[in-house]
């Protein structure tokens, strides 16, 4: 149970709960995180409804829904979080519906609630370089640690994969010749992503001579390896990405997924249409790829202003 649903849910709730879980991960095949995000979203809003005396799921109204998202408004969560849960209220009354457990789809009328979205943080073609320069600057004393480390920010600039589908790489992945990374994105969507000659050379460079150093039997066919040698994780990638950055004068502090928003970013300035960008980063809606050409029009309008004499 949530931390923010204390209460105890009614015997429906829990049944329909479970049922609503193996619908997630048998036949949606979610990742566990979003299994979880889901059903805590969903024991929440569960929660609220008994308080109201909605004890069965079954007799869920739109007027209970909005109830459970004043009141989350009230309690001080994020634009961002209520539009999550909006989204997740939806998709189980959608389930609930389709699946007899309920007479009709009581979140069909939800309206969701328009999420502040912030520009994402991206680094300029000159940060990426000296990023880049500075770990190939450091690797005759990081050895074998430094080849994997530069093969992992070639490869996230190169590509804009999520951390999680870099650290879920196996060498079979990785089409060396047509250089191509084969990933498995959210729902274990699979797609195929380019990556260029540079990415290409610090891979070469870490599995032909860095990995062999790493690798034990626990090793597997992980592409990245850890200091044990087993599959490295997401919290050592963004610890790399953090010190190695630090070792660029001015530039701000990111995460993998600063290196995804940067990658996306290059492509758009180059001249890559959007849905090829959507198709490289494995984004289901195109308007979530849209943010990046706000990016882009800011970063023009701000050198409109440092370069034109009346702007």
């Amino acid at each position: 149970m949530s931390a923010e649903t204390p209460d105890e849910l009614t015997e429906p709730w829990s049944a329909v709960l479970a049922a609503y879980e193996q619908h997630l991960t048998a036949e949606r095949d979610l990742s566990a995180h979003s299994v979880r995000a889901y059903l805590t979203d969903i024991e929440n809003l569960g929660a609220h409804a008994a308080r109201l005396g909605v004890a069965d799921p079954a007799d869920l109204t739109i007027r209970v829904l909005r109830s459970w998202l004043a009141n989350l408004k009230t309690l001080g969560k994020a634009r961002t979080t209520l539009a999550r849960r909006a989204t997740s209220a939806r998709v189980f009354t959608t389930w609930m519906a389709r699946t007899g457990r309920a007479t009709s789809d009581a979140g069909a009328l939800l309206v969701n609630p328009k999420a502040h979205r912030e520009l994402p943080v991206a680094l300029s073609e000159t940060e990426v370089r000296g990023l880049l320069d500075a770990t190939i600057a450091s690797l005759v004393d990081d050895g074998a640690r430094g080849l994997r480390d530069l093969a992992i920010l070639e490869l996230l600039y190169a590509t804009g994969i999520r951390v999680g589908e870099l650290t879920g790489l196996d060498v079979d992945d990785l089409d060396r010749q047509r250089r191509v990374v084969r990933v498995f994105g959210k729902g274990r969507k699979e797609r195929s992503v380019p990556y260029g000659l540079p990415a290409s050379d610090a891979l070469e460079l870490w599995l032909e001579r860095g990995r062999p150093e790493l690798a034990t039997e626990s090793s597997g066919a992980a592409v990245f390896l850890g200091a044990r040698g087993g599959r490295i994780d997401q919290r050592a990638v963004r610890r790399i990405v953090h010190e190695r950055l630090a070792a660029v004068e001015g530039a701000p502090d990111l995460g993998p997924h600063g290196l995804r928003h940067t990658a996306a970013t290059h492509l758009l300035e180059g001249g890559a249409d959007l849905r090829s960008v959507q198709e490289i980063l494995g984004h289901a809606s195109l308007g979530t790829t849209q943010i990046y050409t706000h990016v882009s029009n800011e970063r023009l309008r701000s050198a409109y202003k440092l370069a034109h004499p009346r702007a």
